[in-house]
């Protein structure tokens, strides 16, 4: 095994940052610059430790002091080589949960996830682009004559149609085949299709949402996206935003009481202009431990 102690003259390595929060139930990402690019650098040799100089490198970028902080994924590069660019580039992305506040870099801004993935927003039922997206998918299949009932089982799988059940966690897939089948502008297509982003910024994006999505199943982690006190709507509306699906209330509260990862804190929320509601906190050894066992949610039906 060969262990990289610093930078080849002929490569580098950038660090790329996706950082998360979700204000007034909607989630957000940081992005710089008008091509909506991931805040990402050089990875400065000589440094403490990795995650230090990452979070102090997030801090000094995006104003934002981040708490959980994840590595994703390793991409090599991301972007093409050419005769301006000939490095080498290995892109090495985190993800990161913030609580998103007003003051901030002035280069950066929050962008709602969605904008980028409308498709994977199911809160108020199907979206509108989603049959579109099907029909251009089933034409891309039907020009390959031999793959072409696989490819059309596959679309199906993906995006919950034809006797299959939608499944959050395949963003990055469903990301993927639009990509393969040159659809999206990332591609070279022309189906608009939610906002493009800088080179593989929506990859690495969808890959962050969906490591999210399965990790708030069993890891205490979407309490760094929460005030220090809060409703059961405000979580419900949390883990909702992250999902993209709308969830059964009694339900998502009966299961959140029965797994005892909160409990009331013996105050109201006065604020909301109804009747005040109680607020909340984790269990502090729920947050120590980081587990919880939220493998199903309690997804709400049409109507409900």
């Amino acid at each position: 095994m060969t262990i990289l102690t610093t930078p080849s003259a002929l490569s580098k390595i950038e660090l790329i940052a996706v950082i998360t929060a979700v204000t007034n139930g909607q989630p957000k990402v940081i992005t710089v610059g008008p091509e909506q690019k991931l805040p990402s650098g050089p990875l400065e040799f000589g440094q403490q430790s990795l995650e230090s100089s990452l979070r102090d490198w997030i801090n000094t970028k995006t104003g934002h002091p981040v708490g959980f902080l994840e590595q994703l994924y390793t991409f090599s590069n991301r972007l093409p080589i050419s005769a301006e660019n000939s490095t080498r580039t290995i892109s090495v992305s985190y993800l990161g949960l913030v609580r998103e506040q007003d003051e901030f870099s002035p280069n950066a801004e929050w962008h709602d996830w969605y904008e980028h993935f409308p498709w994977d927003d199911c809160r108020s039922g199907k979206h509108p682009c989603v049959d579109e997206i099907i029909k251009a998918l089933n034409v891309w299949a039907e020009k390959d004559k031999v793959h072409c009932d696989f490819k059309k089982r596959r679309i199906s799988f993906l995006f919950g149609c034809n006797g299959f059940s939608w499944h959050e966690d395949f963003i990055l897939q469903r990301y993927e085949i639009l990509y393969e089948a040159g659809l999206i502008a990332e591609a070279g297509g022309n189906l608009f299709a939610g906002t493009p982003m800088f080179a593989d910024d929506r990859r690495i994006l969808a890959t962050a949402i969906g490591r999210l999505r399965r990790k708030i199943k069993y890891r205490a982690v979407i309490f760094e996206l929460l005030p220090e006190k809060f409703t059961l709507l405000q979580l419900q509306k949390t883990v909702e935003a992250i999902i993209g699906r709308r969830l059964h209330k009694p339900n998502f509260r009966r299961l959140t009481e029965q797994q005892g990862i909160i409990e009331e804190v013996g105050e109201r929320e006065t604020q909301t202009g109804g009747r005040p509601a109680k607020l909340y906190r984790y269990r502090q050894e729920i947050i120590e431990s980081c587990v919880v066992n939220l493998s199903r949610f309690p997804i709400a039906r049409s109507g409900n």
